[in-house]
C-alpha cells in the first residue's frame, strides 16, 4: 500500500488574521500564496471606496472600504485615518482572532542566506508563542531558541520570561528610513541578514514599523491604534511610530514583551522622499518632545487592563503634548474614541461584516 503524505496544519490557522491596507489590486499575494492562503485576510481599502480592488482567486478574505467603516462605526469612524495606511488598525478592531499579522502590499517574500524563501508569518508566530525577556538582557539574544540558552549570570528567577505581545520584523532591500535619510542615501539598500531575535528591554522605546508586524490581539490589541494621519491631518508616516510608543509604555507597565529581528521581508519599493518630507516634517520636529514624553510616562498601578492604560495615556497626551500643538488634543480625543469603538465592537460576536469572499 502506497502511503500518502499529509501536509502539516499551518500554525494558528484558525487563530490569526492577516490585515492588509491597500489602494491597489493585491497581485503581491501570489508570491505569498504558499504561506498566506490557509489564513483569513482582512483587507482595508484606503482612498476612493468606489474603486474595485482585485484579490487573487483562492484567498479567504473580507474587504472593508471607507463606506463600510462609516457604516460600522458611525460617528466614531472619525478616529480612523483616511488616505493613509493608518487605516489598517480598523482591521485590528473588527478581527475576532487572537493574533494579527499586518503587512504592506509592496512587501514580498525574502530569501535567507541559503536562498530559501522565508516564511515570515511562521517566524512571527514562533516569536509570539515563545516567551520574551524584557527584564534582563541575555547576551545570546533569544535564550529559548535551539542552540542557545541563558548565559552565566542570568537570574534564575527571571528565566520563565514574560508573555510576548509584539513581534516586530525587519526588511531587506529598501530600508525604513525617514525622508532626510532617504535624500542623503538614495541608493542605500539593506543587504545584511542578521539571524537574531531580540527582546527590547523594559524602559527602552523603539521605532515600530507597521509593514511587517505581528501581535497578540488579546494581550495588547486595544493599544495598537495608528492615530490620526493622512487626509485633513498635519502629519503622516508616524502612525506606526505612535502605536509603537504607546504600546511599549503599556507593555512595560503590564509586564509584557516586545521582540524585534527575524523575520525579514523584501521591501520592494522606495517611496518618494520629497512627498515623505512633506508628511514627516512636523513629526521630525515634534518627536524631540514626543520621545521624552513617552520615556517619562508612568501609569498608575490600578491600570490593569490595556484599555485603562490607554485612556490614562490619552489624558497625559492631552495635558502635556497638547501644549506642543493642538493636534495632540484632537489625537487624545481620538484615542478615547478608538477605545470606545473597540469595546463596542468586541463586546459581542455579532459584528457587521464587509463583503466576505
Amino acid at each position: 500500500m502506497v502511503g500518502t503524505s499529509v501536509a502539516p496544519t499551518p500554525l494558528l490557522k484558525d487563530e490569526l488574521d492577516i490585515v492588509i491596507p491597500t489602494i491597489r489590486n493585491l497581485d503581491f499575494l501570489e508570491m505569498w500564496r504558499p504561506f498566506f492562503q490557509p489564513y483569513h485576510l482582512i483587507i482595508v481599502q484606503d482612498g476612493d471606496p468606489s474603486r474595485v480592488i482585485k484579490v487573487p482567486e483562492g484567498f479567504d478574505y473580507e474587504l472593508y472600504n471607507r463606506n463600510d467603516i462609516n457604516r460600522i462605526l458611525g460617528p466614531k469612524a472619525s478616529c480612523i485615518s483616511f488616505k493613509d495606511s493608518a487605516c489598517r488598525c480598523f482591521g485590528y478592531m473588527v478581527s475576532k482572532k487572537k493574533y494579527i499579522y499586518t503587512i504592506d502590499d509592496d512587501c514580498f517574500v525574502a530569501k535567507d542566506p541559503s536562498g530559501k524563501d522565508i516564511n515570515a508569518l511562521e517566524q512571527h508566530i514562533k516569536n509570539l508563542l515563545c516567551p520574551a525577556t524584557p527584564f534582563f538582557f541575555n547576551t545570546l539574544y533569544d535564550p529559548y531558541r535551539d542552540g542557545a540558552d541563558f548565559v552565566r549570570g542570568y537570574p534564575f528567577s527571571l528565566r520563565e520570561g514574560a508573555p510576548t505581545a509584539v513581534s516586530h520584523g525587519l526588511w531587506l532591500n529598501i530600508p525604513d528610513y525617514d525622508a532626510p535619510t532617504q535624500l542623503v542615501k538614495p541608493r542605500e539598500r539593506n543587504t545584511r541578514y542578521v539571524d537574531a531575535v531580540l527582546t527590547i528591554p523594559k524602559g527602552t522605546l523603539f521605532p515600530m514599523c507597521g509593514m511587517n508586524l505581528a501581535f497578540d490581539r488579546e494581550l495588547i490589541g486595544p493599544a495598537m491604534y495608528f492615530g490620526l494621519m493622512g487626509d485633513g491631518q498635519p502629519i503622516g508616516r508616524y502612525d506606526d511610530m505612535w502605536a509603537g510608543w504607546c504600546t511599549k509604555v503599556i507593555c512595560d507597565h503590564l509586564g509584557l514583551g516586545v521582540k524585534t529581528g527575524l523575520p525579514y521581508i523584501w521591501h520592494s519599493k522606495a517611496s518618494n522622499p520629497f512627498v515623505n518630507l512633506k508628511k514627516e516634517y512636523k513629526g521630525i520636529y515634534w518627536q524631540e518632545e514626543l520621545i521624552p514624553f513617552f520615556q517619562s510616562a508612568t501609569l498608575p498601578k490600578d491600570c490593569t487592563t490595556v484599555q485603562n492604560c490607554y485612556i490614562e495615556l490619552s489624558k497625559q497626551v492631552k495635558a502635556k503634548l497638547g501644549k506642543v500643538d493642538e493636534y495632540f488634543i484632537k489625537l487624545a480625543d481620538a484615542m478615547v474614541t478608538w477605545i470606545e469603538a473597540w469595546d463596542e465592537l468586541n463586546s459581542t460576536s455579532d459584528i457587521p461584516k464587509g463583503p466576505a469572499k
